[in-house]
């Protein structure tokens, strides 16, 4: 058995700040499934929002949110994170991040637009800002003599006082596969966070890493925690569309500094469905490239930057121009192939302001959290901005509270299954999962669709349940498990609402009601079907 004071899952921004903040008075334990950099955090491209310039305000960057948010961002969680994020960015500067650099600006540093924010507020590192932070985070990581990383370790499930047989409802650490050894180990922990990213590849199509499985959400959910949001899962208007791309995301940047969407025939399309342009927030671009794709049969639509000086375009964009160009793609002389994709999922497991979840000693933090800052659709950037601020806020609530002594942990038991015998069922219900939700749960919903995507989830988690209950467990197997569950959330939500808002368009309820209501699932909230 490991044992830890703090047990984070997951190494994305959200776990690297909280590892970072409380490595000094605390034994920290970091799980990741691969490599320490293997995560959403990583492959962001755009940047951090933040209220950095004197010509920008607190008060513009809420009004963004809560307008993109379409009503049902929480202000004073929004007003929170916002408050914080000159505070959160000059923390990265001090450990080293580096931002790209404009002397004549009076920040020192370059700072871009992106689709619904008012003032040029993104600081970023090119177009690889993930990268540079994380990178930067991981080396302060390594070299730190508390803190323990398990790469290549996969969380199966929590421990928690109910499976102890004991009264209450706290968490106690997490049972976890170690994929080299192939053994499952006990790992204890005075504290536990969720901050394994979000739920992207239960999608067919998505920007996301194959890391993004829902695990956290599936696990806090199974431990008791509410969720909520969970039909808000937002789609990127712009991934590369090409054979050879798998899922490579176009940022929103390309946008912000001019990027004009087309028709293959060079007809600019977006001012017929806003007034504000490539500019507007995701979901109304992610629409309108749907609605155009589908009224003229098309594989794709085109993002153009080619009309702006070659040498900007590479200085901008030198990781995007680099990629396309290995593709055969020159962003410089020709438009990019774009398709819409999922990119982010709003909702998770619901929590306050420190991370803290419906479990006592568990907390949640970044993708995986449901704070109330998104609403019904995250404006661009504010995404490791919430890391950085909240992962703060739950390091130092931990740091507060007084150590707990243990229970006793059985270790994990798997004296009664098997090898599994046809390995082969767990691709093809992994595969049938992912197409069911994109034919069925995407940018444009019904109440049918939904059912039916519905009966199949239950079908399949009859399948994965039984496979689950009588076989040696598998990387491939914890993972489709919890995407069908979180699967059956963001479905059941869906279902729960009558309107249109947000990312949620819905042609049974295509208007908006007049109060804004969020759809918050508890494990005893009837399902309704």
């Amino acid at each position: 058995m490991l044992k830890f004071d703090v047990l984070i899952i997951g190494s994305g921004l959200a776990g690297m700040t909280l590892a970072l903040h409380l490595a000094e008075k605390r034994k920290v334990g970091l799980i990741t499934k691969r490599d320490l950099l293997e995560g959403s955090s990583t492959y962001a491209q755009g940047g951090i929002a933040a209220v950095l310039d004197t010509d920008d305000s607190v008060e513009d960057h809420i009004r963004d949110t809560l307008i993109a948010g379409a009503g049902l961002c929480n202000e004073d969680t929004t007003r929170f994170i916002v408050e914080h994020s000159k505070e959160a960015i000059d923390w990265l500067i001090e450990l080293g991040v580096p931002f790209t650099r404009d002397d004549e600006h009076q920040t020192g540093y370059h700072l871009t637009r992106e689709g619904g924010h008012s003032h040029r507020r993104i600081i970023h590192a090119a177009d690889a800002t993930g990268a540079a932070v994380t990178t930067t985070l991981g080396q302060k990581i390594k070299a730190h003599p508390n803190i323990t990383e398990l790469e290549h370790y996969i969380a199966i499930d929590l421990i928690t006082s109910q499976k102890l047989g004991q009264d209450g409802k706290r968490a106690y650490g997490v049972y976890a596969l170690d994929k080299n050894s192939d053994e499952v180990v006990t790992i204890a922990a005075q504290h536990t966070i969720l901050a394994s990213g979000g739920a992207g590849k239960v999608y067919l199509y998505t920007t996301n890493p194959d890391t993004a499985t829902g695990d956290g959400i599936a696990m806090g959910w199974r431990a008791g925690c509410r969720v909520g949001n969970m039909e808000f899962m937002q789609f990127h208007p712009t991934c590369l569309y090409h054979p050879h791309a798998k899922s490579f995301l176009i940022t929103e940047a390309v946008r912000g500094e001019g990027g004009i969407l087309k028709l293959p025939d060079g007809t600019r399309f977006m001012p017929q469905h806003d007034p504000r342009g490539e500019l507007a927030p995701r979901d109304v671009v992610a629409r309108a490239i749907d609605f155009e794709m589908k009224k003229h049969g098309l594989d794709c639509v085109y993002l153009d930057i080619s009309y702006k000086p070659a040498q900007f375009i590479k200085e901008h964009f030198p990781n995007i121009y680099a990629h396309c160009l290995e593709l055969g793609i020159d962003i410089t002389q020709q438009p990019i192939p774009v398709v819409p994709a999922v990119h982010f999922t709003c909702g998770g497991i619901v929590t306050d302001l420190a991370g803290r979840t419906d479990v006592a000693g568990l907390y949640a933090v970044g993708e995986v959290a449901h704070t109330g800052l998104h609403g019904a659709n995250r404006l661009a950037s504010n995404s490791l901005l919430e890391c950085l601020v909240i992962g703060k806020a739950a390091a130092a609530d931990i740091q507060a509270l007084d150590a707990i002594k243990l229970p006793a942990i059985p270790a994990w038991d798997d004296s009664r299954v098997t090898d599994p015998d046809e390995e082969v069922v767990i691709s093809h219900n992994w595969e049938e999962l992912r197409r069911a939700m994109w034919d069925y749960v995407g940018i444009v919903r019904t109440n049918k669709r939904l059912e039916r995507a519905l009966h199949r989830i239950d079908l399949l988690r009859g399948e994965i349940d039984e496979y689950y209950s009588n076989f040696h467990v598998s990387n491939d197997l914890i993972e489709l498990r919890n995407l069908v569950q979180t699967a059956e959330l963001i479905v059941r939500s869906a279902l729960l609402r009558k309107e249109s808002r947000g990312l949620h368009y819905s042609r049974d309820y295509p208007d908006l009601l007049p109060e804004a209501a969020e759809t918050v699932l508890t494990p005893e909230t009837p399902r309704g079907d």
